[in-house]
């Protein structure tokens, strides 16, 4: 690990930030209580619930923490491609009894305010996602104090980044679960590169810490993306589990269920690929979703709080990386010591399998 990185955790495993429930200030803290670096997730939340977290978590634990944001987004969508997502989503409405979500909501979700959050109360990282701050935006965070982190999912990102001034790069391999991280939106886009692929492609393209994320769930794998060239591993689905999570139960209980055997991308309930298990929502809805993001996933998200509240596992955002059927139900703390021990394990295997 860089200098830098190895101040703010004893560990190199950075637990995910997960917008929408599960990176809560009681999991965050009990993963840098443990010596690895818990995440705050700032999407969709208002500045005063992001400074809220924060107090939270500084009242949890002394230990260093991040807090992600998302970029602002502006991209129209045509209301008539929106009118007809609508329509096909008319059933789901009838069926929890609700309307659907107000889409015209501002793209930017309150970016701006949560800058000024964290300026005005500087945590020790903060982490982007949907794309690179301006320089002028990462040599605030410098002059803060603040060690600062994008993530990208392609070595011109992660060049991208380092032209910013960016302190590290996150790459994000296909296998990771929840919204693909790109900078831009593009329908045509194949699905992503695979993590060690990408680590190896990112790792010779920038001189900056590279994180690794995508399908980690054993500390094996850690050791794996660490000798392909990243400087720590990040972990989300990992995560989800643990008691501490604020994750849906139906949601934890849904990553070891028989009964959801498949990831994909999909844009059904955001507008933008995110990786998630397949249930029936995905499957009726997921062909028909234009690439509208955030509008979708303001449309959407009063049907996934009423799937949630009817207990329709069908119904709800599965979030899940790749590797999310070797999910552990352990507390946040006992596993990433678990994950420390596998790694110190995977070391020691490879290092006597080189020596015979």
């Amino acid at each position: 690990m860089s200098s830098a990185l190895t101040d703010l955790c004893r560990y190199p495993i950075v637990q995910a930030p997960m917008a929408g429930g599960p990176s809560c200030p009681q999991l965050a803290a009990a993963v840098s209580e443990a010596g690895g670096l818990g995440f705050l997730a700032g999407g969709y939340k208002t500045a005063d619930a992001v400074r809220d977290e924060i107090a939270q978590m500084r009242a949890l634990t002394a230990q260093p923490f991040g807090v992600n944001l998302f970029m602002p987004q502006h991209n129209p969508a045509d209301p008539a491609v929106l009118d007809g997502y609508a329509r096909q989503l008319a059933g789901e409405a009838a069926c929890y009894e609700t309307a659907l979500g107000d889409p015209d909501v501002s793209g930017d979700d309150g970016y701006e305010d949560k800058l000024a959050v964290l300026l005005d109360t500087p945590v020790p990282v903060v982490s982007f996602t949907f794309g690179c701050p301006s320089r002028d935006t990462l040599d605030a965070f410098a002059a803060a104090g603040t060690y600062t982190v994008v993530t990208v999912t392609s070595p011109e990102e992660a060049q991208a980044a380092q032209w910013a001034g960016a302190d590290a790069v996150c790459a994000q391999g296909t296998e990771a679960g929840g919204h693909r991280s790109t900078f831009r939106d593009d329908p045509a886009d194949d699905g992503g590169t695979g993590l060690l692929s990408l680590v190896a492609q990112v790792r010779e393209t920038v001189q900056i810490p590279v994180v690794a994320a995508g399908g980690i769930m054993r500390g094996s794998q850690i050791a794996g993306v660490l000798a392909a060239g990243a400087d720590a591993a990040q972990l989300g689905t990992a995560f989800v589990a643990c008691p501490e999570s604020g994750a849906h139960a139906l949601h934890k209980q849904a990553l070891t269920n028989p009964l959801f055997v498949r990831t994909t991308l999909t844009r059904a309930f955001s507008g933008r690929p995110a990786r998630g298990l397949v249930n029936r929502f995905v499957r009726e809805h997921g062909p028909h979703a234009p690439a509208a993001y955030p509008q979708l996933h303001h449309m959407t998200s009063v049907l996934r709080r009423a799937a949630a509240r009817a207990g329709d596992a069908q119904g709800m955002a599965l979030w899940a990386g790749q590797g999310h059927r070797m999910a552990r139900e352990l507390p946040a703390g006992r596993l990433v010591r678990l994950l420390a021990d596998e790694l110190d394990a995977a070391r020691t295997a490879v290092s006597t399998r080189s020596t015979q």
